[in-house]
């Protein structure tokens, strides 16, 4: 849906002409959207020469309304000059519902989160609303353009962040890959979640703001030996979230699309080409938009483990499990052939601890193709913290050994032993061994700490993954475990 230009008068070059340099121009719109708007109406501005900022502030109504329904929720964003075609050539930034304002000028500094900085051209600019929800009576908003006039400066180029931190050589890393600072719907600043991943124990963190790359270059001097910084995205669609991990970048995800737009597998290709990794967000969560209904072809590994354990996160498991045994749709570039899991702290401000939870990758060295190469592979597994540690092994009878991710290539018949050790769990740590089947063992470790070791045949397991679970909190009444302390990807027997 795209509504009528605003149109401004043209800054005169000199003085002699009346030269506009210092003064501003502002021009405000209302109207007024119906319950099934489209998911975008576009606002043309005609932005003339002689430009030095421009500012859009907007507001909208939030009636009241009946109980069940939901109410007005109205994103805002802007295109530049290049246009707003599918692939997002002239996107210049976004930032949801979190800001009721926002500007873009040439100067980094001056131009708002979210955004990226650049000269205001002349041309055809498009305000972009995004109705998120509207109430049954409608949603009235306003939007008022300012133009400010004058030089428009130049724009430093970005830094971003370096591809490889010192590490420790072939190890198991620690990292949180969805984050969130003031670049999209975050509280923190990237320094304050920098601080937060060193304290967490994190080697490394992906910055993934939604719907805009903007967050790419806002690290320089948080980066060190100790920390490296992924860049991403998350994706925020209409039928689900999905986080792009470890692209190149600057390069920016186009999220305007459903799952019957059949637009998906186009951006599942330019995140795989742009070197990253497909990662289904948080697929179970209950909030509008939030659910995944883009199924798993192309996607390089799910997240299974969003923030604090929820409901949510045991539906999110409880469907991975079962597409271990069935089978998956198909991988992404390089993958193996089933899906890996990944858990993310998705923290946003004070109070959402980054890190929680982590994944715990094994990679050739702190580098982004190496960690990338690790997750792609499921050599990894998640922990609510740094405190907890766990190695998770199989063996057979003649010498072969497989660690978490990998095939212990034995016969149908042999007999294979499966060993957990476990450090820094909760008090009356329950371990169990989940397989094709189900769950086939479990135990209690007292202290938290201890190893754990099971004897089965591949006959009978077509693989293992081990849980570490908190105690039962409500004696058993919901028939559910406890919250999840630990989890690893499975272990593979059999020829």
């Amino acid at each position: 849906m795209t509504l009528a230009p605003v149109s401004f008068a043209g800054a005169a070059e000199n003085e002699d002409d009346g030269d506009r340099s210092g003064s501003e121009d502002s021009r405000t719109v209302t109207g007024h959207l119906e319950p099934g708007a489209p998911d975008f109406v576009y606002l043309p501005v005609d932005v003339p020469r002689g430009v030095r900022e421009i500012h859009v502030s907007y507001g909208y109504d939030r009636p009241q309304v009946p109980a069940g329904t939901t109410g007005n929720a109205l994103d805002i964003g802007i295109f530049d000059e290049r246009g707003t075609g599918s692939g997002g050539r002239g996107f210049r930034g976004w930032s949801g519902g979190f800001r009721t304002e926002f500007a873009i000028s040439a100067d980094r500094a001056a131009t708002t989160p979210a955004y990226l900085p650049g000269p205001v051209r002349a041309g055809r600019w498009h305000v972009v609303l995004g109705p998120y929800t509207i109430a049954p009576q409608g949603l009235d908003y306003e939007v008022k353009i300012t133009l400010r006039y004058g030089p428009s400066g130049e724009t430093a180029p970005p830094r971003f962040p370096p591809e490889r931190a010192k590490g420790r050589g072939r190890a198991w890393y620690r990292g949180d890959c969805h984050l969130h600072t003031v670049h999209s719907d975050g509280a923190r600043t990237p320094a304050e979640t920098a601080a937060a991943a060193r304290a967490a124990g994190l080697d490394f963190i992906t910055t993934t703001e939604h719907n805009t790359s903007s967050g790419h270059a806002a690290w320089e001097g948080l980066w060190g030996d100790d920390l490296l910084v992924l860049c991403g995205e998350e994706v925020t669609t209409r039928n689900g979230h999905y986080l792009a991990v470890g692209t190149d970048p600057g390069v920016f995800v186009d999220w305007r699309y459903r799952a019957r737009d059949d637009a998906y597998p186009r951006y599942v290709r330019k995140i795989h080409a742009a070197g990253g990794l497909v990662v289904p967000a948080h697929p179970n969560c209950p909030f509008v938009g939030c659910q995944w209904k883009f199924g798993y072809e192309g996607a390089d590994a799910v997240e299974v483990w969003n923030g604090p354990w929820t409901a949510d996160d045991e539906l999110a498991v409880a469907a991975w499990d079962n597409a271990l045994t069935a089978g998956r749709e198909g991988g992404g570039r390089g993958a193996p052939d089933w899906l890996p899991a990944v858990g993310n702290s998705d923290a946003h401000r004070d109070g959402q601890v980054v890190g929680l939870p982590q994944t715990v990758v094994l990679a050739e060295d702190l580098s982004r193709q190496a960690l990338l190469a690790g997750l792609r592979a499921g050599r990894s597994w998640l922990a609510e913290s740094a405190d907890v540690d766990v190695q998770f092994t199989a063996s057979g009878p003649r010498g072969e050994h497989a660690g978490i991710g990998e095939r212990l290539r034995a016969a149908s018949d042999a007999r294979v032993t499966v060993r957990l050790k476990v450090a820094g769990g909760p008090a009356k740590t329950q371990v169990r061994f989940m397989t094709d089947e189900g769950q086939l063992y479990a135990t209690t470790l007292a202290d938290g700490a201890g190893t754990v070791e099971w004897s089965t045949t591949p006959s009978y397991a077509a693989f293992v993954r081990a849980e570490v679970r908190h105690p039962v909190q409500d004696g058993g009444t919901s028939g559910l475990p406890g919250a999840m302390a630990a989890m690893t990807n499975p272990i593979w027997l059999g020829r």
